[in-house]
């Protein structure tokens, strides 16, 4: 019963701009917002593009967003498919305020640019 609970994955995390984070061993029972909320906290100093919550980032594995709420075990993220190597997961940050800013911009704009002229 407890093997399940027992295995662990090496993972690594890739951000924007190629480099590697939080490389370590999770167990199988690991939660994607545990590895959220341990990528928000050891991110690495300086970088341009930083993540202040779990929900400005999503972490893609073979092309699939990883859901907050699964485990690695059950998106069937596993380590003997790549004979004991290193998965790699890509993590895209997207801050909440930076997807509504350019959508008030946008309304802005179009309001100053429409034409309120008349021709006679």
């Amino acid at each position: 019963m407890m093997a399940e609970g027992n295995e662990y994955i090496e993972l690594k995390f890739r951000i924007y701009d190629g480099a590697d984070i939080c490389h370590s061993s999770y167990a199988s029972t690991t939660t994607i917002a545990f590895l959220k909320q341990k990528l928000v906290s050891e991110w690495p100093q300086g970088k341009s593009v930083v993540p202040k919550t779990v929900n400005d980032m999503k972490i893609i594995h073979l092309g699939k967003v990883l859901d907050n709420g699964k485990t690695l075990s059950e998106l069937g993220v596993l380590d003997g498919a790549f004979a004991g190597g290193v998965i790699t997961m890509h993590v895209v940050i997207q801050p909440v305020l930076a997807k509504k800013k350019p959508a008030k911009k946008q309304d802005e704009a179009g309001k100053l640019n429409s034409c309120g002229c008349t021709i006679l």
